[in-house]
């Protein structure tokens, strides 16, 4: 039992080590990876589609 409290007091310890960023930081952050996934995702739909459309080119 000892061993788990020191080690919860270690991680307390090491939590308030930590530098959290701000909301505005965390804002951007979470736009940017939005962003991101859309456009990764707008690309590898197209990529898709046109490469569908050649393999029904190809197969016909």
């Amino acid at each position: 039992m000892n061993k788990a409290i020191d080690f919860l007091k270690e991680v307390k310890a090491e939590l308030k080590k930590v530098t959290w960023p701000t909301r505005s930081e965390t804002m951007s952050s979470t736009y940017l990876v939005l962003v991101m996934v859309v456009i990764v995702s707008a690309y590898l739909g197209a990529v898709d589609s046109i490469l569908a459309w050649i393999m029904k080119r190809v197969l016909n």
